[in-house]
């Protein structure tokens, strides 16, 4: 008898277990909560309902990917009403964060149309007309957000500097030339180029209308922060929330990763279609 119950009490233990599983929805869910959360392992996550998108291969236009990687990645999503936040979770056994000759990055990216209509654009990055707005995060940047010096010495520790001239023994007591030669120094930085470092935020703000037409955005709006996890990683993309999305006029969403132990890059990637995004 003894057993028996034993048998009755894990078998009980077994099927509380499961109960609280999450069953993946065929859209993404967008909750409305008061405050969003940046950080993927926050508890505040955890409620909040579960979308599984198969990934497919990017082989339609060059450079194409045909050997398929990522499976799948799971999405969660929840705005404060000003804001919106989608958690992209994937496996990945390497962590590909560090450039260089041969390197490639991991990332992963959520992409919307510029514009709420009946006739959604083409989910391989827009058409003309018909755009697209993407949040891409990376892996480096993310390092480099959290503390990775952004400098030569992180690619090569062995490497050594001779001089740089805003460094110069004349400028040690002129913040304001030291900054100005630098800037003199990195023409990419010195026009602005949103790309040149220092990171200040792991994600950036794109544009398409069609493969090939990929610029950076008006304004840098997104931000990001990403975790690398026992299986893979673990990534929040917030940026603000479409203007004219409700319950009444729902959206479309889709993702895309990047694994750069399997040298993907552009549009070598793995992707979905369009996601129905509502309003919950």
């Amino acid at each position: 008898m003894r057993y028996v119950t034993i048998a009755i009490i894990s078998g009980l233990v077994v099927i509380a277990s499961c109960s609280r599983a999450q069953v993946p929805t065929p859209e993404v869910n967008v909750i409305q909560v008061k405050e969003i959360s940046l950080d993927p392992n926050d508890p505040a996550w955890e409620p909040v309902s579960l979308h599984t998108s198969k990934m497919i291969l990017q082989d339609l236009v060059e450079p194409r990917l045909m050997e398929a990687s990522t499976q799948e990645v799971n999405v969660k999503a929840m705005t404060n009403g000003t804001e919106m936040a989608f958690r992209l979770e994937w496996v990945d056994e390497t962590q590909s964060d560090l450039p260089g000759p041969r390197h490639f990055i991991d990332g992963c990216a959520v992409q919307l149309p510029a514009k709420i209509e009946a006739n959604v654009p083409a989910p391989q990055m827009g058409e003309v007309g018909k755009t697209v707005e993407i949040s891409y995060w990376r892996a480096d940047w993310q390092a480099i957000v959290d503390g990775r010096a952004d400098n030569i010495n992180a690619l090569y520790p062995n490497a050594t500097v001779d001089h740089y001239p805003s460094e110069s023994k004349p400028l040690e007591n002129d913040p304001q030339a030291r900054a100005e030669t630098a800037d003199r120094y990195a023409p990419a930085r010195g026009l602005g180029n949103r790309r040149s470092g220092p990171r200040t935020q792991p994600v950036e703000d794109l544009i398409a209308e069609g493969p090939g037409t990929l610029s950076p955005a008006p304004n840098a709006v997104s931000k990001g922060k990403g975790v690398k996890t026992a299986k893979g990683w673990a990534v929040v993309i917030t940026r603000p929330m479409p203007p004219a999305f409700s319950n009444a006029t729902p959206s479309q969403v889709a993702f895309a990763i990047w694994e750069g132990a399997h040298t993907e890059v552009g549009a070598r990637k793995m992707r979905t279609g369009w996601v129905p995004l509502l309003l919950k």
